[in-house]
C-alpha cells in the first residue's frame, strides 16, 4: 500500500528519473514528473497529490518558491523543497512559504522517506488543527452569548459577533483593547463595579452563570445580563497548570428574559386579580340567599387568616386559607332560603338540610383548579376532633389544619353575631365555647392563637355586623 502521492518538480530529467526511483524503493507513488511551474500547477490539478517535492531553482517565469506559494494558495498542500542552494536569500524566500521541509542535494534515502513522512505527518496534524479551529469558530460565531477572551492583562483575544452587536462595535475594534474600555460590570443586586474578574472567576464544572449583573455599555446603557468568566491556564507538565493565561467571559443578555418575566408576574397578578373578583361574586351569591348573615365569609376568612399568621402560615398558604374561608358556606345555595331565614328553631329535616351545605360546597368546588386544598376545607370545616362533627365524623389529624382553623373562625364569628333564630350570644361566650373544647373538639393550636389575638389587644365587637376591629386595631391588622 502506498506511504503517500507524491508530484516531482525537477528540471533536470535524469535527477528526476532518479527521485521517481528512489520514492518507489520506498513505498511511495510518484504520480507526476514536472520540470516547470506552470506544468506543476496543471498536473497538480489532475494528479491531486498528498505532497510536492519541489527544485528550488526551476527554468522559466515561475522559480520552484513562485510555484510552491501558488501550490499553497490554490490547494493547500505541503511542499518540500529540494535545493543546492543554500544562500540567505534564497532561504529567507523560501522560509516566506512556510514550507514542510527542505532537503539539501545530494540526499540519503533515509532522509528522503523521514522528511516525506514527517511532512504528511505534521501537515495531517495542522489539518484536523485547523478544522477545529474552523468548527470552533462557527460554534462560537452563531452562539446568541457573547463570548469574549482576554489574555493575562484583560485585553481582549477574541470576541465574537454577538459580543459586537452587545457592546455596539466592531469586532475589529475590541480585539487588543482592555475590556475595562469596552464596557464596564456591575452587581445587579447591590449596583457595585466589579473591577477584578478573578471575583467571578470559577473554575471549569464550577457553579453557572451569575444570574444578577448588569453590563453597561460605552453608551451609558445598563444591560441585564448573566456572566459566567473562566480562567484559562497554559498546559503544564503532566496534569499540572504552568501558570494564568487569560480568561473566557460568557456573557447572556437577559433583557427579553428579564420583560418576558415582569409581563408574566403582571399577567399573573392580573389573574389573581380576576380570581379573587370571581371567588368573592361566588360568596356574594351565597350570601343573597341568606342576606341576614351577610358579610359572615368575608369575617371568618379574615379571622382565619390573623389565626394562621400566628400559626406560622406562609403568606401562599394564607391566601389559600383567605379563599376557603370566603367560600365555606357557598353551598347553602342549595338550602331552601325560608329555611335560612326562618326565625325559629329548624325541624330534623330542615337541619338535614341545613346540614348538607359542605357537601354541596364540595362538589361545587372540587373541579376548580385551585393551589390550595379549597373544597376539602370547605368539605370538612363542620368536622371536630372527637368524631362529632359532619358530614363525615371525621376526626383528629384526619381533619385538614386550614379546616380545624376554619372552623374556630366560624364558631367564634357566628356567636357573636345575630341569627334570624337567636340575638348575639357575645365574643366571651364564643371564646369560652372554644376553651372548653380545646383538644377535643377544636384544634389546640389554633384556639391558642385566636385566644392570643384577643389577649394581644385583639377585641371584637358584639354588634350584628360580626367580627370587627375596634378603634385599637384595623381590619387589615387581624386578616
Amino acid at each position: 500500500m502506498s506511504k503517500g502521492r507524491i508530484l516531482v518538480v525537477e528540471d533536470e530529467a535524469i535527477v528526476a528519473l532518479d527521485i521517481q526511483a528512489r520514492l518507489s524503493r520506498l513505498g511511495f507513488e510518484v504520480v507526476g514528473r514536472a520540470s516547470s511551474g506552470a506544468e506543476a500547477l496543471r498536473l497538480t490539478e489532475s494528479c491531486n497529490p498528498d505532497l510536492v517535492l519541489m527544485d528550488v531553482l526551476l527554468s522559466g517565469p515561475l522559480d520552484g518558491i513562485d510555484t510552491a506559494r501558488e501550490l499553497m494558495q490554490r490547494h493547500c498542500l505541503p511542499v518540500i523543497y529540494l535545493t543546492a542552494a543554500s544562500d540567505e536569500s534564497t532561504l529567507e524566500r523560501a522560509k516566506e512559504t512556510a514550507p514542510a521541509g527542505f532537503l539539501t542535494k545530494p540526499f540519503e534515502d533515509h532522509e528522503l522517506s523521514v522528511g516525506i513522512e514527517m511532512a504528511l505527518v505534521k501537515f495531517e496534524a495542522e489539518a484536523r488543527l485547523k478544522q477545529s479551529e474552523h468548527l470552533l469558530s462557527t460554534t462560537l460565531g452563531s452562539l446568541s452569548e457573547t463570548v469574549l477572551s482576554t489574555d493575562r492583562n484583560g485585553h481582549v483575544t477574541y470576541m465574537n459577533a454577538s459580543g459586537g452587536q452587545l457592546l455596539g462595535l466592531h469586532v475589529a475594534e475590541a480585539v487588543g483593547q482592555d475590556w475595562r474600555r469596552l464596557f464596564s460590570i456591575q452587581d445587579g443586586i447591590t449596583g457595585e463595579p466589579v473591577e477584578n474578574l478573578e471575583e467571578l472567576c470559577v473554575p471549569q464544572g464550577g457553579p453557572p452563570l451569575c444570574e444578577d449583573m448588569v453590563l453597561v455599555t460605552l453608551d451609558g446603557e445598563d444591560v441585564p445580563v448573566a456572566l459566567s468568566v473562566s480562567p484559562l491556564y497554559a498546559p503544564g507538565r503532566g496534569n499540572g497548570r504552568a501558570g494564568l493565561q487569560g480568561r473566557v467571559l460568557v456573557i447572556r443578555n437577559m433583557a427579553l428574559r428579564k420583560r418576558a418575566e415582569a409581563d408574566l408576574r403582571t399577567s399573573i397578578a392580573e389573574l389573581r386579580a380576576t380570581f379573587r373578583q370571581t371567588v368573592r361574586a361566588l360568596a356574594s351569591m351565597a350570601e343573597k340567599r341568606d342576606p341576614y348573615t351577610a358579610g359572615h365569609q368575608q369575617r371568618v376568612a379574615r379571622l382565619a387568616c390573623a389565626i394562621g399568621r400566628s400559626m406560622g402560615f406562609s403568606e401562599d398558604a394564607l391566601e389559600g386559607l383567605e379563599m376557603a374561608g370566603t367560600l365555606h358556606d357557598v353551598g347553602k345555595v342549595y338550602v331552601p332560603a325560608e329555611i335560612l331565614s326562618k326565625p325559629a328553631k329548624l325541624s330534623h329535616l330542615e337541619m338535614a338540610l341545613m346540614r348538607s351545605h359542605p357537601e354541596v360546597g364540595f362538589e361545587i368546588l372540587h373541579e376548580v383548579k385551585f393551589p390550595w386544598p379549597v373544597a376539602r376545607v370547605v368539605l370538612e370545616h363542620h368536622e371536630r376532633l372527637d368524631g362529632s362533627g359532619y358530614p363525615g365524623g371525621l376526626k383528629g389529624q384526619d381533619i385538614c389544619l386550614e379546616a380545624r382553623i376554619l372552623a374556630v373562625a366560624d364558631v367564634v364569628e357566628a356567636m357573636s353575631s345575630h341569627r334570624p333564630y337567636r340575638a348575639a350570644l357575645g365574643l366571651p361566650s364564643a371564646l369560652d365555647e372554644i376553651r372548653a373544647g380545646r383538644g377535643t373538639l377544636y384544634d389546640a393550636e389554633a384556639v391558642d392563637a385566636c385566644l392570643a389575638l384577643v389577649d394581644d389587644g385583639y377585641l371584637f365587637e358584639e354588634v350584628g355586623q360580626g367580627v370587627a376591629a375596634t378603634a385599637d386595631t384595623t381590619a387589615e391588622e387581624i386578616a
